[in-house]
């Protein structure tokens, strides 16, 4: 079975954005791979129980990696509320699904709170960017899932193609069938 690629929900054209908009991917790459049936959509924000729209987050203190490692950390919206434990919530599904379906790649929104892969916008609500990363976006390289984002697209199918080989190489091999002989040291 061809590897599957866990996207932001906002990306594959699903109208879950803070501001009930979309970001719907045209570009060729993400077509082939939606013709290809890889695509498993999640809003990890929708699914932490957040409604659409929304007001906009922003990391106050910290991002993703800073939680994850116990750091003190505030992701607060634009009125003051505190919405962290929703995007935690939403980053725990999010791994859910990925480890449901064996997934190795993910491809997420730059910039967002929950999935920006490199750079953060800094709780300042202005626009600025700093470095950082999503809640989400660190939970799943935490679990060992190769994280892009839609800026990365030929990186994350190059990787795509490379376990895709591999998962031939031990179909054919023999390794990868249930049957095959098991080897323990």
């Amino acid at each position: 079975m061809a590897e599957r690629i866990l996207v932001s929900a906002c990306l594959y054209g699903e109208a879950v954005r803070y501001d009930g908009q979309a970001c719907t991917q045209q570009h060729p790459i993400w077509q082939e791979w939606q013709q290809q049936n890889r695509l498993i959509s999640c809003c990890p924000e929708v699914a932490g129980g957040l409604p659409i729209p929304r007001f906009p987050a922003e990391w106050i203190k910290g991002d993703g990696h800073n939680a994850l490692i116990g750091r003190p950390v505030r992701l607060l919206d634009n009125q003051g509320t505190d919405v962290y434990r929703e995007f935690y919530k939403g980053a725990q599904y999010a791994l859910q699904l990925a480890q449901h379906h064996n997934i190795k790649i993910a491809v997420l929104k730059s910039k967002s709170p929950s999935c920006g892969t490199d750079f953060i916008y800094d709780g300042t609500f202005t626009g600025t960017l700093v470095d950082g990363i999503g809640l989400t976006a660190a939970v799943l390289q935490q679990a060992g899932i190769q994280v892009f984002n839609e800026l990365q697209l030929a990186e994350a199918n190059t990787l795509l193609h490379q376990l895709d080989q591999s998962s031939l190489h031990k179909l054919i091999s023999g390794s990868a069938s249930p049957n095959a002989p098991q080897q323990f040291e």
